[in-house]
């Protein structure tokens, strides 16, 4: 708990009037499938109806009466350097949140705050797994005119100005640094295969709304339906491999659709810009979304791009953020700077916000081709054992899967030969992959941790990896330099090592 405390002079406020039926409205979504269970079940005759509907209506009664109260009990007062929060219906919590702690700000709008001209706001800090504060609701102006003004005080102090004002505040102008069309968008869903969560959320619900047995036997009747209407009519082979390719574009095509849906819902109006050293994203079509991060609390990049996205010219750019989760595991925070870019735009975004960088890396060290097979190993112990018993259950067929290997060991060496490292004096920076490919770097003062590892593997050939960690790493790939020869892996963690005390002697 900090002891800044805000000006005694400030006047307390309120959220918006109507805040207390968006909260109910959570409320009742949290509460749906409960009561509807007690109503649609409960009914198993006139008395049982009668109350099971009293029971309803008096849990609806007092989530009003919770929501209302919410409303009545919250106050928030800003002062020069914090935001005080008091709130709480029967035990009172009062939170201070200097500005200097919040890290990111969070205006989120769904259709009906839309509507309403209303907007939510979380203000959140690193670490943590719940926002420091959750308005839930302040006009869209008001909301806009807070984060603007978190934006400025969480720079340095600046002179108060009135924060109940009613006007809106005119916000300055801000520099865009990448902004997507709605072209783009759609080729950000043609590119990605984001409809497989469609359609494996599908399957998931079907599962949970229905009982399993309901499901598998509705697949397998449509199944046996379709192939005993197809048999009946005899078509020749030819027929059947038409049938299967129009099935399998088919299907892709619904994918494809699907990931178009998703990423404009997603995307839709993309924006990134900068304003006093402080980077804000807005997007979605729906759903709006506008989080703002500061630059300092970045504290590692990551370029990817797939087989796909690299024969169009287009790469990934995310970022990791200092930051908690929340309860749910979803991360809160600023994490796309560019969703799809010309690998031009992303080495123009990373050169702009690093200055001191030199980017990309004027010469990458390469890791020795020895040992490369040991990325294939997996697959050089599963695949037999599956052919195995593929060949045991339907004949010679079963031996194709050994076709994997060739591929695997293929994968395998043109992976090892592009993998590689890059150090200075201000960052570290790894690639790795070959059909999906990847660069990660870092700056050297955001390193946290060093560590270097040797398997037993690499103790026989002789190599070592070097892991750095940073604050809110996350995804598959990890900032770690593989197989190393190990006089190599020793003298660069010793150089990092030294670089790692430098900084925290000088702190």
């Amino acid at each position: 708990m900090s002891t800044q405390t805000p000006d005694d002079d400030a006047p307390d406020q309120r959220l918006h009037p109507w805040s207390w039926l968006f909260v109910l409205l959570m409320q009742l979504r949290q509460f749906l499938l409960p009561l509807v269970a007690l109503v649609v079940f409960g009914n198993r005759g006139d008395r049982d109806e009668m109350w099971s509907n009293l029971a309803a209506l008096v849990v609806i009664v007092v989530l009003v009466a919770i929501s209302i109260l919410q409303y009545l009990t919250y106050h928030y007062r800003i002062g020069r350097d914090a935001i005080s929060v008091r709130s709480g219906v029967v035990s009172r919590n009062r939170r201070e949140i200097p500005f200097a702690r919040i890290h990111n700000v969070v205006v989120h709008q769904n259709p009906l705050h839309r509507m309403f001209n209303v907007a939510e706001l979380r203000l959140e800090s690193a670490g943590g797994n719940r926002p420091e504060a959750e308005m839930r609701v302040l006009r869209l102006d008001q909301a806009l005119a807070l984060e603007q003004l978190v934006r400025q005080r969480g720079q340095q102090p600046v002179a108060a100005a009135d924060p109940g004002d009613e006007a809106t505040p005119a916000l300055p102008a801000d520099d865009v640094l990448l902004q997507l069309d709605t072209a783009d968008v759609v080729r950000i869903g043609l590119l990605s295969d984001r409809g497989w969560v469609v359609v494996l959320a599908l399957f998931g619900a079907s599962y949970q709304l229905f009982p399993r047995d309901t499901v598998n036997d509705a697949i397998e009747y449509g199944g046996r339906q379709a192939f005993g209407y197809a048999n009946h009519l005899h078509p020749a082979t030819w027929v059947w491999v038409v049938a299967a390719l129009v099935l399998v574009v088919g299907f892709w095509v619904t994918l494809r659709v699907l990931s178009v849906a998703m990423a404009l819902l997603r995307y839709h109006g993309f924006r990134l810009t900068e304003h006093e050293r402080r980077l804000t994203v807005a997007s979605g079509l729906l759903t709006r979304m506008r989080t703002s991060v500061a630059r300092r609390r970045i504290q590692a990049w990551t370029l990817r791009e797939s087989a796909l996205q690299r024969w169009f010219k287009r790469r990934h750019l995310r970022i990791d953020i200092a930051a908690g989760v929340s309860t749910n595991g979803e991360r809160r925070d600023l994490r796309e700077l560019a969703p799809l870019a010309t690998p031009q735009a992303c080495d123009a975004l990373v050169q702009h916000l690093l200055p001191q960088l030199q980017w990309p890396p004027p010469q990458w060290n390469p890791v020795p081709q020895r040992g490369w097979w040991r990325l294939c190993l997996p697959a050089l112990v599963i695949v037999p054992l599956l052919a195995a018993g593929a060949v045991w259950e339907v004949g010679p067929w079963g031996a194709l899967l050994l076709a994997w290997l060739p591929w695997s060991a293929l994968r395998a060496h043109r992976t090892m030969a592009r993998m590689g490292y890059h150090l200075d004096a201000r960052y570290v920076a790894v690639r790795g992959g070959w059909w999906q490919r990847w660069w990660r770097f870092a700056e050297l003062d955001k390193l946290q941790a060093l560590r270097l590892q040797r398997s037993p593997l690499d103790r026989w050939l002789g190599t070592s990896s070097v892991w750095l960690d940073t604050a809110g790493a996350h995804g598959s790939v990890g900032l770690c330099l593989r197989y190393l020869p190990e006089d190599e892996a020793r003298a660069v963690f010793e150089r990092l090592n030294a670089a790692f005390v430098t900084r925290r002697v000088g702190r």
